[in-house]
Parts: C-alpha cells; structure tokens; sequence
C-alpha cells in the first residue's frame, strides 16, 4: 500500500496550490470562491483525521444510551426513531449530553474556528 502522500498531505497540496498560484492571479467573486474551495478541502481533510474519532465516541455513547451495540448509523436511527416516537427526549438522561457532544465535534470539524466552540467545550 502506498503511504506517501497520504490524504492529508495531497490535501495541503492542492490548498497551497489555490492559495499561491491560483488565487493571486484571480479577480472579484473567483477569489471568494477559490476561499471556499480552500476552505472545503480543509474540512474534508478534518473530517479524515477526526471523523473516525468523532464516530466511534458517538456510537460509544449511543450504545450506553440505547442499551444495545451497533454501529453508529444503525444506532443513531435508533436514537431518531425514539426522539420522533416520543420514547425519548431531552429530559431522557444522556441525550441532551449524547447530542451537545455530537454537535462539538462535528463543529470542530466543519468550523473549528467558530467564536462559540471554545465555550460549548467542557
């Protein structure tokens, strides 16, 4: 298996290609969108070094929670099939604190730069 370049660093590549030889040779609404294709890849490559992490404590948390192993998609149906039927809600022990973790890591994937993530944080 090839090991390098890995995800990551072809990412950087490619943003550092936008940021220094494409974006200063463009004009107006093109150099806006060239900041948010730089700032999509950015993302993506948070998403493949924390999304992993992110998932595996979600269907950690939901397995608890739920009272059953599974995987995350199939327990995270779970846990919405409950919230829509009533059978639970955020007055249910866990949820409210199952879904402020969920909501903080993904946060700090697509936007960890976000002003009120340092204070949803425990």
């Amino acid at each position: 298996m090839i090991t390098a370049p890995t995800a990551g660093e072809l990412i950087d590549a490619v943003i550092g290609f936008i940021e220094t030889r494409v974006a200063p040779q463009m004009k107006d609404r093109d150099i806006f969108l060239a900041r948010v294709a730089v700032n999509a890849l950015a993302a993506v490559k948070r998403e493949i070094a924390e999304g992993p992490a992110a998932e595996a404590a979600a269907a950690a948390r939901l397995a608890a929670l739920l009272g059953y192993e599974g995987d995350f998609a199939e327990l995270n149906e779970k846990l919405c099939d409950a919230l829509r039927s009533g059978d639970m809600d955020l007055s249910t022990p866990g949820v409210f604190d199952h879904l402020k973790a969920s909501i903080i890591d993904q946060v700090k994937i697509d936007q960890p730069n976000y002003s009120g993530l340092k204070a949803l944080q425990p």
